[in-house]
């Protein structure tokens, strides 16, 4: 386990969304966007990240475009939070804690596991003339001509035979040689709750595993009810344990592909740990929660929201005129909206005015849009912008208004500790882990970006004969 976690320190925070070991020329380099600690962050890692990955809550604006700034801004303070987590993680030795330790241990196991099966299954493939020529004598008819058309359908048939067979043999393949060992006496369903999580229930080549480290695989419901099902995932645990060793045997741990997935998610693991072990620390009292919701209530709760339909006049008897028409059906709301409303916007909008908040608008308007019915026609109702008819469309109810109420409850508390934790990141800023961010080379970076891409526009709209080559090397920017 020692060796394993010196690989992870080495190769800690080597993926997109996390920074680098500073270099001498981080300082200087172009690309570099901010400095947390002894880490850097650059610009190639957040736009590998905005580009190639689902960002939560993140939009993924277009290439050179003005809200791409807003987006890399939030993914660089994001950066900067887990690098923090990770720095502070690691001075508090969260990568000893044993839950840890053991969840990354059955990662490394089950990723090497993947490997090697792929590639013992693999191994030995290859079809020989004398396998098809077999395979034709078995199933085809004396004096049939293996023609083109045919010989593809019979290599896949034989070679699927051939995995099938493999796979059949692995486990023997595995166990060569080996004495393994399988206490069910330690294993029988009515005495788990009984079972120390020391106690041994198998061993195979010197190695003891115990009921604590297999008990979460062998108590699921399945596995609850039928021993004989116990003892398969059982061996099946055995076999991923065996594979994970021939992997390392085979220097399948030096793979470049395995070990960029272990350290983003040994760093990912590590400090998603190390924040719910921080929260925990922060949990507040129930009248700390109670105080909270009465300090911030206004950003708690959602009021109501409306959505309209609106008719804005000059004067008093033109809206009054039209709602009569309207009540008679002569005139729908998008057409008096179009023909009549004194809003510049109206003959695009038809009237839609969207989504409306309470106690957000004109007293008196507010009054009436939130006294409707859905489908409603009110008005005409007087403020300094006109004269308004308005009907509403739809309805989003008030939420979260009440502390009593659970749901209220719960965002209260989940707003409260997600103070607490900002406020812990920024003592960590500022007095234990410095951070720089070159925001010069932000901006330029995504001045150079636009260039280019305008650039690379002008050039298809001149050389349409070129435009899947362009389109390739615009594509090529962003992976």
């Amino acid at each position: 386990m020692r060796t394993l976690l010196t690989l992870i320190a080495g190769s800690l925070l080597a993926a997109s969304a996390w920074g680098d070991p500073t270099a001498e020329s981080a300082v200087t380099d172009r690309n570099t966007l901010a400095r947390v600690g002894d880490r850097i962050i650059t610009f190639p890692q957040l736009n590998t990240q905005l580009n190639s990955t689902a960002v939560v809550g993140v939009s993924i604006p277009a290439l050179g475009t003005p809200d791409r700034r807003r987006v890399m801004l939030t993914l660089l303070d994001r950066a900067i939070s887990l690098n923090l987590l990770y720095l502070d993680a690691v001075d508090k030795a969260v990568p000893e804690d044993p839950g840890y330790r053991q969840e990354l241990k059955a990662y490394t196991d089950g990723m090497l596991a993947g490997l090697y099966r792929r590639s013992y299954l693999k191994k030995d493939i290859a079809i020989s003339e004398d396998e098809i020529t077999d395979y034709m004598k078995r199933h085809f008819a004396k004096g049939t001509v293996l023609d083109d058309k045919m010989r593809p359908l019979i290599e896949a048939k034989v070679k699927k035979a051939k995995y099938v067979k493999h796979k059949k043999g692995m486990r023997a393949h595995l166990r060569d040689g080996m004495d393994v060992k399988i206490a069910i006496r330690h294993l029988e369903i009515e005495d788990d709750a009984l079972r120390s999580d020391q106690q041994v229930i198998a061993e195979y080549a010197g190695i003891k595993m115990t009921w604590g480290e297999t008990k979460k695989y062998l108590t699921t419901l399945n596995n609850s009810i039928d021993l004989d099902r116990r003892l398969q995932t059982l061996d099946q645990l055995i076999d991923n344990r065996l594979l994970a060793r021939r992997g390392r045997e085979a220097g399948l741990d030096r793979d470049p592909g395995y070990q960029s997935a272990l350290a983003e998610f040994s760093v990912t693991r590590l400090v998603n740990l190390h924040r719910s072990q921080l929260i925990a620390g922060m949990e507040p009292t129930a009248q700390e929660i109670d105080d909270y919701f009465a300090q911030h209530q206004q950003r708690i709760t959602f009021n109501e929201h409306r959505k309209l339909q609106m008719v804005v006049f000059q004067d008093e008897q033109t809206a009054l005129d039209i709602v009569e028409k309207m009540e008679k059906g002569e005139l729908t709301i998008y057409q008096a909206a179009r023909d009549h409303s004194i809003d510049p916007r109206a003959k695009q909008t038809l009237g839609d005015f969207g989504w409306v908040e309470e106690g957000t608008g004109f007293p008196a308007l507010d009054e009436l849009v939130f006294a409707l019915e859905i489908g409603e026609l009110g008005g005409p109702v007087e403020t300094p912008a006109g004269w308004h008819i308005v009907v509403v469309s739809e309805q989003k109810a008030s939420k979260y208004t009440a502390i009593e109420d659970p749901d209220t409850r719960h965002k209260t508390r989940k707003l409260l500790l997600k103070e607490r934790l900002n406020d812990y990141l920024a003592e960590l800023r500022t007095q234990d882990y410095p951070v720089v961010v070159y925001e010069e080379n932000l901006n330029r970076l995504l001045q150079e970006e636009a260039q280019w891409i305008a650039a690379k526009s002008r050039e298809m709209k001149q050389h349409p004969e070129r435009a899947r080559i362009i389109l390739e090397e615009m594509k090529a920017l962003v992976e």
